[in-house]
């Protein structure tokens, strides 16, 4: 994961994109900048720490559009949309959407360096999360078989000799198996091995 944080803009009008990037930079904040939809989504997106400032009435689509478009690639860096003139139905929209924000052109530059920080520290630990997450979820794709049962008895709190009972081999074995799925799991406690099992079935 890269760890400099990307600020995309997309906005058909120029002058605002310009604004908006030496806002940015007035920052020290990376940017990239888009006129349209299409070129945007045409991006070769990375690992990192994300927010997007996107108009909502672009010329040849909707932000709304290219928020949907995101979620199908699974694609969730937050979104601030603006718009030149917003009703109270379009920002309840975006934000049941899973907006980050909702703003109305012109807006205060204090209060959008703002949320964009805010925006970007929570992508920064959705994304360390994740990583974490795909982590745990290859290291358990190593187990075998018999070694993902003897994970999901252990985590529930059996000793082993229940688990070799349960799985009707010897408590050896058992003890083998135990310490081969700790070791591919990389957990040094059963507490350790209790947070992957619940991390792996909260997102399986």
């Amino acid at each position: 994961m890269s760890a400099t944080p990307l600020v995309y803009v997309v906005d058909d009008e120029p002058t605002i994109r310009t604004s908006l990037t030496r806002l940015l930079s007035s920052a020290d904040l990376t940017s990239k900048s888009f006129a349209s939809a299409q070129a945007f989504l045409q991006e070769s997106f990375v690992e990192r720490p994300t927010c997007l400032l996107l108009d909502v009435n672009l010329a040849a689509d909707s932000g709304f559009d290219v928020q949907s478009e995101l979620r199908r690639r699974g694609l969730h860096f937050p979104i601030i949309f603006m718009t030149g003139y917003g009703t109270i139905p379009m920002s309840v929209r975006a934000i049941k959407a899973g907006a980050h924000e909702f703003l109305t052109k012109p807006f205060e530059p204090d209060h959008l360096l703002d949320l964009i920080a805010q925006a970007l520290e929570q992508d920064r630990k959705n994304l360390i999360d994740r990583l974490e997450t795909e982590g745990c979820r290859r290291r358990f794709d190593t187990l075998t078989p018999r070694e993902r049962e003897v994970m999901a008895l252990a985590v529930t709190g059996k000793m082993i000799k229940q688990i070799a009972y349960e799985l009707g081999t010897s408590e050896i074995t058992a003890k083998v198996h135990k310490r081969h799925l700790m070791t591919k799991m990389q957990a040094r406690t059963l507490i350790d091995l209790l947070k992957m099992s619940e991390r792996l079935g909260e997102r399986s």
